[in-house]
């Protein structure tokens, strides 16, 4: 009887861990295919005159820039180039600002990768 609880208990474990982990992955996508749509919003809005309610969608896309994943930057940014003309230096524009500070937070990652791949090839022997 005693054996049967045990087996009880580990199931129910087991069970509770897988349905926490896909809960967890279901959520990362969600949040991905939200911070997409706020990014299309923010273009759309932008592109349409719609200064006031697209410098909202501004804000909150830099909010978030920090906890962004690389990947998500980089689509970012490749978005982004296809609307502006990094060259012409239009401030005014928050498209181009958001491409801006997009690039510069890129740069600011890979100098850190760049830091820790030198570091990790100086531990070897």
């Amino acid at each position: 009887m005693r054996g049967w609880r045990q087996v009880y208990f580990l199931g129910l474990f087991v069970v509770t861990l897988v349905f926490c982990s896909v809960m967890i992955i279901r959520q990362i996508h969600v949040n991905q295919g939200r911070h997409i749509e706020l990014r299309e919003a923010f273009i759309l809005l932008y592109n349409r005159g719609y200064r006031q309610q697209s410098y909202k969608l501004y804000q909150r896309l830099l909010q978030e820039l920090p906890k962004l994943s690389d990947k998500a930057l980089l689509d970012d940014f490749q978005r982004t180039l296809m609307l502006v003309d990094p060259a012409s230096g239009a401030t005014n524009n928050l498209i181009y600002n958001y491409h801006w500070t997009v690039s510069n937070e890129l740069e600011r990652r890979s100098a850190k990768a760049l830091q820790w791949a030198l570091k990790l090839a100086d531990q070897l022997p």
